[in-house]
């Protein structure tokens, strides 16, 4: 059949709208990953018929060449997803040698009013898409629902395997668009160290911490949020987790919390749900099968068994075995689910038979909780027990992954000794049969991972054995492999598949470097490791964390008797990166570009010496050393890079960023209108100059400094919407160290400079946000002297003492700043951008007092700025300067040479009329005009 966009067609409990890829159950939202929706959508266009394979795939991967793989793994995905086999409900066949399906009743229905997709925009929250459907706990997710708004804080409890986290994730997806600022789910499986807790807590909630602060002050932080707070896995960190949730509940009023833990945390104000099993038939009772399967234990079982083997179907007479099994497996879902993927291979009768064997030794005269911890860990050694050698060591092996892996990683940490690569896909596919391995099938590749409570189980098998370092040292290696890989993908793939495809691997990564940078580790493999995925840490704005394992793999390079030097100059190169945006021009921070460079010239490293110059260049000019900056951008055509055409253009744009701050507008205009001429014709994939030593967005970065001269020349219009277009694209491509930098360096200043209160105060709100997100600490203090000048009473004052660029930023915000160091800048010509600002400053200060002989020295002073601010082609400053002075002259009587000044300053304007600078003019003038002579 033909599916329209007006249409929505039935069957079972979902409603397709096919106009808007999206399923409905019920009132909630299905979500399936794009190729799964592929699938669905053409299998419901030629419903009743078979679709081949080949079909399949030629429609869904029209570019790409697949392996049949694909299809089965994104076909089973869709059928966990739809809950087909549940209640014997069939909606997708497999026709042996032919393809698939589409068998259920269904119905085409007008959809008048389709529900918007928006309520479950992935900005919202970090929900995964759904795998399994949930049999069994629907009045308990429908009561927690309406129970979480009122108790704020919920802990499900229970033993591994009973189903927490399915019932916390599908609580959490109902509860999708309730919650202003989203829902954010923190697994702590990959934590081991309480320590650890606020620096992945605070990067999910996007506000990571600054100076140190403790998970008390992180909790402050979310004081004005409404959000939901989901924490799954609590049980190795009760302690640490508790002390959170008690701090996020006194100091944030509207945040929930719904926690996942194998024991309640005993923390103040927790209500503690206790998760049973699923319903299992009375021993005694005689039903039939209609009446059977009304019980979630039953309905678990016979589900997972058909996902597992098509020919399977539930007969009467084996009823009374199907309910022997689920009481004997305590209705433990993992375990039922353990169980049913084995009843191809032994049926019924023999699965009862090998389980009666297997729980011979188990006893339950305790708790019931312990005893279902028996249960399951006595199915988890039947389980283990029923693979062959190959699959034991694999799923060991597999237990080093903290998140989810290709295959091809999952090879490379697997085999070994005892394991040769041909045996890998027979074995992972073994393992995914036997529900010990999950699937997980993204748009773009299909990854695997253990469940926490399997994990676990598997880790545990690992470490009893010899095989526990090799295989982590192969983890590692991997990591690096696959962190080289990324090296070499950066420049050639656009970045958002890039995230994608590497930034899974970060968890892996951390798990690699804290091994191996302690003693019992591979430190060289960490070292190399640390230097290698700079890019990672860089492209997901984590440079704070990604500064502590630099300086751990440093300190311990510098140990070994022969250090390599080139390795040594990508961990400065990162370090001095790092230290930037943390501490701006810090002694660390020029430290590691010096140094960094000094090694590149003994290593004769024209690529490093360009990385270490350019980065030491960006510290100078945020220490307000302009000239130093200037003499560094002409240093790159002493480097011989002029034929590289990327290169050269970011050498240029850093030209023009000296230019500009050692106060020669002139040119710096002139070059910022090629650079971005070139850019327009550059062409490239990604965003950054892998050169450089300090990284944001090619188009962001000119357009900032753009913007900022065009401002300074006297176009305040077009300077502000320069800042926008800036903004908007470091915002679509969210990268958050190039929006704190356009925001700090030209979109808060240029709002206010054009008297925009609310727009500048709207971007001040933002740069402390994603400041304080990414942990830009240099740009986070500035934000707080911003909001000194632009009046956002809400954030505390900066302890800091301003030095360097932001102090002279702030005296051209508030001519008061003004003091002795500035002055001295100003007349040794240091000062560069902001010279004719301060000298206007100190003249204001002259002029508070009513003193004849301090109003000559301002008006001397207010000359010299007005010749400054005409030779650097700074029309904004030469307009403020002779607004200054003819402020003087009108007091003094002199209106007619005050009008002469001023009038032809004016005229120069062909925009920003409406701006303070210029409106204070307009009313200036008018006043002489009164005392000029008809």
């Amino acid at each position: 059949m033909t599916l329209s966009p007006e249409q929505a067609v039935h069957f079972g409990p979902y409603r397709v709208y096919p106009g808007q890829r999206l399923v409905m159950e019920a009132d909630q939202p299905l979500r399936l990953g794009r190729r799964a929706m592929d699938i669905l959508l053409i299998l419901l266009e030629n419903a009743g018929n078979v679709v081949s394979k080949q079909q399949l795939i030629a429609r869904v991967w029209p570019n790409s060449v697949v392996e049949d793989i694909n299809l089965r793994v994104h076909m089973a995905a869709l059928r966990k997803a739809l809950g087909d086999g549940q209640a014997g409900q069939r909606y997708i066949v497999t026709v042996a040698q032919r393809g698939y399906s589409f068998v259920a009743p269904h119905s085409l229905e007008q959809a008048e009013q389709p529900p918007a997709p928006v309520a479950f925009a992935p900005s919202r929250h970090n929900l995964p898409v759904r795998r399994t459907r949930m049999i069994g706990r629907r009045t308990l997710v429908d009561h927690l629902v309406v129970q979480l708004p009122r108790q704020r804080f919920i802990t499900l409890v229970g033993p591994g395997g009973i189903g927490k986290t399915t019932v916390a994730l599908r609580v959490a997806e109902q509860l999708i668009g309730h919650y202003r600022d989203g829902i954010r789910l923190l697994d702590l499986t990959p934590i081991h160290c309480p320590l650890m807790i606020d620096g992945h807590l605070a990067t999910l909630l996007e506000l990571a911490l600054l100076d140190d602060q403790p998970l008390s002050g992180l909790a402050d932080c979310l004081r004005d949020r409404q959000m939901l707070l989901v924490i799954d896995n609590c049980e190795h960190l009760v302690d640490a987790i508790a002390q959170l949730c008690e701090n996020i509940l006194r100091s944030a009023p509207h945040v929930h919390i719904l926690a996942t833990s194998r024991e309640g945390l005993r923390a103040e104000g927790e209500f503690v749900q206790r998760l049973e099993s699923l319903d299992c038939p009375p021993p005694i009772a005689v039903l039939d099968r209609a009446q059977a399967m009304t019980f979630s234990a039953l309905q678990l079982f016979v589900e997972r068994a058909m996902a597992s083997h098509d020919s399977f179907e539930l007969t009467d007479n084996e009823l009374p075995l199907l309910i022997d099994i689920c009481h004997r497996l305590d209705g433990i879902p993992l375990a039922i689910e353990l169980a049913a993927a084995q009843v191809g291979n032994v049926g019924l009768p023999g699965l009862l038979a090998q389980l009666q064997s297997s729980f011979r030794v188990l006893t339950q005269p305790c708790q019931a909780p312990l005893a279902r911890h028996q249960t399951l860990r006595a199915t988890l050694d039947w389980s283990f027990e029923l693979l062959n050698a190959c699959e034991k060591t694999c799923l060991r092996r597999l237990s080093v992954f903290r998140g989810s892996f290709t295959l091809e990683s999952a090879a490379a940490v697997i085999v070994g000794e005892h394991i040769a690569p041909r045996e890998v896909f027979g074995s992972i596919t073994q393992l995914v049969a036997k529900s010990l391995l999950n699937v997980e099938v993204s748009d773009e590749d299909v990854f695997y991972r253990l469940l926490d409570t399997t994990r676990t189980y598997a880790l545990e098998k690992l470490t009893q054995s010899t095989d526990l370092p090799g295989t982590r040292e192969r983890h590692a290696e991997r990591c690096l492999a696959l962190m080289q890989q990324a090296q070499d993908d950066w420049e050639k793939t656009p970045t958002g598949l890039w995230i994608e495809r590497y930034g899974r691997a970060l968890e892996d990564i951390r798990a690699a470097l804290d091994w191996g940078l302690h003693a019992q580790g591979p430190q060289a493999l960490a070292i190399r490791l640390a230097a290698t995925s700079t890019p990672l840490w860089q492209e997901l704005s984590l440079l704070k964390e990604h500064g502590g394992y630099v300086r751990k793999a440093l300190a311990l390079l510098d140990q070994s008797p022969e250090p390599c030097p080139r390795l040594k100059m990508a961990l400065k190169l990162a370090l001095g990166s790092a230290c930037y945006h943390a501490q701006g021009g810090s002694a660390e921070t020029v430290g590691a570009f010096v140094s960094a460079g000094a090694l590149a010239r003994q290593l004769d490293d024209v690529a490093g010496q360009l990385r270490a110059t350019s980065g030491h260049l960006a510290v100078n000019l945020s220490c307000g050393h302009y000239q130093m900056a200037l003499e560094q951008s002409r240093q790159f055509d002493q480097l011989g890079l002029h034929d590289d055409a990327l290169m050269s253009l970011s050498m240029h744009r850093l030209r023009v960023l000296a230019l500009h701050f050692s106060g020669d507008q002139h040119q710096a205009g002139d070059h910022a209108e090629q650079v971005l001429q070139r850019m327009a014709h550059s062409g490239h994939l990604n965003r950054f100059t892998h050169g450089f030593g300090v990284q944001y967005d090619q188009s962001v970065a000119a357009l900032t400094i753009h913007a900022r001269i065009l401002w300074l020349q006297g176009q305040p219009e077009r300077a502000w919407r320069t800042a926008r277009q800036a903004l908007d694209i470091a915002l679509q491509i969210n990268h958050g160290t190039s929006i704190c930098y356009t925001l700090a360096l030209a979109g808060c200043l240029i709002a206010h400079y054009n008297g925009d209160t609310r727009s500048a105060r709207e971007l001040l709100r933002l740069l402390l946000e994603q400041a304080q997100k990414h942990s830009v600490l240099l740009f986070y203090d500035w934000a707080q002297h911003y909001a000194q000048v632009i009046g956002d009473t809400d954030v505390r004052p900066t302890g800091r003492r301003s030095v360097g660029l932001i102090k002279d930023i702030m005296v051209t915000l508030d001519s008061t700043r003004v003091d002795d160091d500035l002055l001295v800048r100003a007349q040794n010509g240091t000062a560069g951008w902001s010279t004719a600002e301060i000298l206007r400053a100190r003249a204001k200060a002259l002029l508070a007092t009513d003193c004849p002989a301090k109003a000559a020295t301002a008006e001397t002073v207010l000359l010299k700025a007005l010749d400054v601010a005409k030779a650097q082609g700074a029309l904004a400053w030469e307009l403020r300067s002779a607004t200054s002075l003819a402020q003087l002259w009108q007091r003094q009587g002199h209106h007619q040479r005050a009008h002469e000044l001023l009038a032809p300053l004016y005229r120069r304007f062909t925009e920003g009329f409406a701006t303070p600078d210029l409106m204070t003019v307009r009313r200036l003038l008018d006043e002489l005009q009164c005392h000029l002579p008809a």
